[in-house]
């Protein structure tokens, strides 16, 4: 359910990597690396203790190699494992399922949806050797967020064959990086913590057995059947 708002922000992330400007040779440095190098996921869940997530990544970017050390600067990126709604101040969720035709869909079937509004926690950590390069990646990242192309990013969600883009946004762009204190005396971490404000849509359909319009399959998950349009058809005649 939260993929593709982890692959959608993945984008959002490559859209900030093609925009940072080299103010400090580091910075240079960064740009020249290929994006999957410059910016990744952390391999484990979000924690405050950003030396950890570090590690983790450490561990699990080595090319099957001998663990080297970190290359520097290098961003990386985790969502919270946790689930939170999105606060009734903010928007509401459809909980009661309501009919709808996806546009696109050449069947034109009749599916129930409802839409999940969540808000999702997610964390991006700067790790530089020196305090100007991280602090430029960082002041750098807050302006991509006050553009109008950082403020929100699409999220693709497919259902019975088809795909539609739903819209995630940035809670907001004021966010403070704080630095992490670290024992090692080379590294400067400063950390971000972003609010996405997500629309998840859930689509049901007739299961198997069940009367359906004999589009597709009942109860299948990739060409399920609409529900059926027509249930009966009466006619009386006229006495007079």
């Amino acid at each position: 359910m939260l993929l593709p708002i982890k692959t959608g922000f993945g984008g959002f992330m490559a859209g900030f990597f093609s925009s940072l400007v080299p103010t400090t040779p580091a910075v240079q440095l960064l740009i020249d690396r290929p994006l999957k190098k410059a910016i990744m996921w952390a391999p484990s869940r979000m924690v405050d203790a950003a030396e950890d997530m570090l590690a983790a990544w450490q561990k699990n970017d080595t090319d099957s190699a001998t663990t080297t050390p970190p290359e520097m600067p290098v961003i990386l990126v985790a969502m919270a494992r946790d689930y939170m709604p999105t606060g009734r101040d903010y928007g509401r969720q459809i909980a009661d399922s309501v009919p709808v035709m996806i546009p696109g869909d050449d069947k034109e079937r009749l599916f129930g949806m409802r839409i999940i509004a969540a808000d999702i926690r997610t964390q991006v950590a700067i790790f530089a050797h020196d305090t100007g390069t991280a602090s430029s990646i960082a002041a750098q990242l807050a302006l991509y967020l006050d553009s109008m192309a950082g403020r929100r990013f699409p999220a693709r969600f497919t259902y019975a064959g088809v795909s539609h883009d739903w819209p995630v946004q940035v809670e907001s762009p004021d966010v403070p990086f704080s630095n992490v204190p670290t024992d090692n005396k080379n590294i400067t971490i400063l950390v971000g913590d972003l609010t996405l404000k997500a629309s998840i849509p859930l689509f049901d359909a007739p299961k198997a057995g069940a009367p359906n319009d004999g589009q597709g399959q009942a109860g299948s998950a990739t060409d399920p059947a609409g529900y059926p349009l027509v249930v009966e058809v009466t006619h009386t005649e006229n006495p007079a």
